[in-house]
């Protein structure tokens, strides 16, 4: 299979083993923010700060490593004709492959009396080293999409498809996990609802399993994807030469090509970060704490930690085959902004609503379509932010990512360092306190995100260094701008 270029349109099987490559980091995202603070705390017996300073010491580690990697993953040529984005997620994911297993599981030679300090220090190395695969991984990805696609519509198209497959990871993760549990009280019925040691051999074989269907995805991608000349060549995403479809602005040359520096300087970079931050801190943190709130807030059993996210996720696998048709009709902006609404009346209903009984599945769909919606627009947007300026790409994604994760370790650390109980078990308190955390992370965060869209809407997107467009004209590849669907503002 020859590799497309740029412009080119891709196949269906090619937008497929492409976006199955980040499988693995899907899986093991959702055990990571889905069930690491609850396996460290009501499994393992952590306190709330210990278990919070193994999370925030992960996304630390992550932030740190992000830009970094981009910056190198722009700079190296890889190796060969093998691709400098295929090199670095190949060295990702076997460190992701080699260090995973043992963060999901008791320490080796520790039981529950064993200090917990002994238990930071042992699972710390592991942590760094998943975090710096997962790093590699998702950026040398990211990378890839304005690499195969230049047309607004397509990015959108190819960033949906990567997250349907997103979806479905986090699909697989749940429902392997209410399959594990289902059977683990079947064979044992006096095996209690809460979650306690009982269920170490629940969470070490979820991550096994998870692991084994990761692998086989990433093999998926390598064989695959290909890496195509990135030099862009106008006309022929449509089929059609350059002499019969000039653009009415010429492409950049390669001495207006950005380094990374030059991003530094420029006020749609920061724009973006923060949209892209605050969704983060949205679709993470509700992840992270979604858990804890079934289990101390709303009192239900440990198999439920299953079930809501499972819902969550169908809906936003469900929606995701919409995003396209619904962005090209009002616009990414206006998309996203429909996200924060869904996301919003997901938080008056858990603020008001403290005793939901089967309503949380209600609720459920709200937020799993809300995350979905806000998280394929927010990366569209940064796709377009780059546009031709694939040479310097991974460094933007990293940058974009460095700063989610800094403030989703620093937001977590905050949450358990200010949680009412200082013992390994949750008191009564913990039942208001996980209720007001879901509000405050779902509607507060979204009202800054509502904040900053409004600074997109009031200055699109644009970068100083590209030439401008006219007021009312489209861009080059005859499509309107990414906030507004009959605007002619420049991406």
């Amino acid at each position: 299979m020859p590799p497309p270029g740029p412009d080119s349109s891709l196949t269906m099987p090619q937008r497929l083993f492409y976006a199955v490559g980040h499988f693995l980091n899907d899986l093991c995202a959702s055990m990571w923010f889905t069930y690491l603070l609850v396996f460290y705390h009501s499994v393992l017996g952590f306190k709330n700060n210990n278990a919070g300073v193994l999370l925030l010491v992960g996304q630390i580690a992550d932030g740190v490593c992000t830009p970094l990697i981009g910056y190198e993953s722009d700079r190296t040529s890889g190796c060969g004709a093998y691709g400098k984005r295929k090199t670095w997620h190949l060295i990702g994911t076997v460190s992701v492959l080699l260090s995973f297993p043992f963060i999901f599981n008791q320490c080796l030679d520790c039981d529950l009396n064993t200090p917990q300090w002994v238990g930071l220090v042992y699972f710390t190395p592991f942590i760094v080293i998943f975090q710096f695969g997962w790093a590699a991984t998702q950026i040398s990805h990211l990378s890839l999409i304005p690499e195969l696609v230049s047309s607004e519509h397509a990015k959108v198209e190819l960033t949906a498809y990567r997250y349907a497959f997103t979806v479905v990871a986090n699909i697989t993760v749940y429902t392997v996990a209410w399959i594990l549990f289902h059977f683990q009280s079947g064979e044992d019925p006096s095996i209690t609802e809460n979650l306690g040691p009982v269920d170490i051999p629940i969470f070490r074989n979820l991550s096994l399993i998870v692991l084994a269907i990761g692998a086989l995805f990433s093999v998926i991608f390598h064989l695959g994807t290909r890496e195509g000349n990135t030099e862009r060549h106008v006309g022929e995403e449509d089929g059609s030469s350059e002499g019969e479809r000039q653009p009415l602005i010429p492409r950049n040359t390669p001495s207006t090509h950005m380094q990374w520096q030059d991003w530094l300087k420029e006020i749609s970079f920061y724009q973006v970060a923060l949209l892209y931050m605050c969704t983060r801190l949205i679709v993470n943190l509700s992840q992270t704490y979604i858990s804890m709130y079934l289990t101390n807030s709303l009192l239900l059993p440990k198999k439920y930690i299953a079930t809501i996210p499972l819902v969550m996720y169908v809906s936003g696998f469900v929606s995701s085959f919409i995003m396209k048709p619904f962005s090209k009709l009002i616009g990414k902006c206006m998309t996203y902004f429909v996200g924060l609404v869904l996301i919003l009346g997901f938080s008056y209903w858990v603020l008001l609503d403290t005793h939901m009984g089967d309503g949380v599945y209600g609720a459920a769909v709200l937020l799993g379509v809300g995350s979905a919606t806000i998280l394929v627009m927010s990366l569209s947007m940064t796709a377009d932010l780059i546009a031709d300026q694939t040479q310097s790409g991974a460094f933007v994604y990293g940058a974009m990512s460095f700063t989610d994760k800094v403030a989703n370790g620093l937001g977590v650390m905050m949450i358990q360092s200010m949680h009412p109980c200082h013992t390994t078990v949750c008191c009564p308190a913990c039942v208001w306190y996980y209720h007001y955390v879901m509000v405050i992370v779902t509607g507060g965060v979204a009202v800054v995100a509502a904040l900053s869209l409004c600074s997109i809407l009031l200055r699109p997107i644009k970068i100083s260094r590209r030439l401008p467009v006219m007021p009312g004209l489209m861009s080059s590849d005859g499509e309107d701008s990414e906030c507004s669907s009959d605007s002619g503002l420049i991406n």
